[in-house]
Formats: C-alpha cells, sequence, structure tokens
C-alpha cells in the first residue's frame, strides 16, 4: 500500500495514526545514485575483463609470442633514394626520397 513520488522524494504509506510520509535527503539520494553507478561500471568492467581472460585462455601459444622485428636494410644509401634539399638557407637540411618518382 505504499505509493512513492520519485519527482518529490517522497514514500507515503499508511500507518495506524494516519498516513507515514518518508521524505529524502537530496544530496544523500544523489551521493548514492553516484556511488550505485560507479559500482556498475566497475562490475561491467571486471565482467569484461573475465571474459577477455577466458578469450586469451583459448589462443594458441604460437599466437601468443611476440614477433621479433627485422632489422633496418643496411642499404639505405643505395641508388635509389637520392638526398634532396629542404631548405635554400640551410643546406644541412635534407631529406631522402626515392630516385625514380615522377616529378609531377
Amino acid at each position: 500500500m505504499a505509493v512513492q513520488h520519485y519527482a518529490y522524494l517522497v514514500l507515503k504509506m499508511p500507518s495506524p495514526a494516519g498516513v507515514l510520509a518518508l521524505w529524502a535527503n537530496l544530496s544523500i539520494t544523489y551521493a548514492c545514485e553516484t556511488e550505485s553507478l560507479a559500482l556498475a561500471e566497475a562490475t561491467d568492467l571486471s565482467i569484461q575483463m573475465a571474459s577477455v581472460v577466458n578469450d586469451a585462455k583459448t589462443v594458441p601459444a604460437d599466437d601468443l609470442e611476440i614477433p621479433s622485428l627485422e632489422p633496418p636494410h643496411a642499404s639505405a644509401k643505395s641508388k635509389e633514394t637520392k638526398e634532396v634539399s629542404l631548405s635554400l638557407d640551410d643546406p644541412s637540411k635534407t631529406v631522402k626520397i626515392g630516385a625514380h618518382l615522377d616529378p609531377k
């Protein structure tokens, strides 16, 4: 027989002495709502983390290895590139580009 009104934060119910009205405190209500939202987000993250851990257990061990990087090619100064000056004022500022690029 209780009636709640969320907009006014009041709960009314019959009692032997008449209607009993319980009024809520807005700041406590807001703090409670914020805490429950943080708890819901944390629960959702923990569920997602558990899912990722379970999925990781099904990955073959060969796929979990970190691949080694190939060393850079030693022929950086090959005939396939050419050095172009970037600034007319400072000839030390250069860049290497492909030697066979279309000039357009």
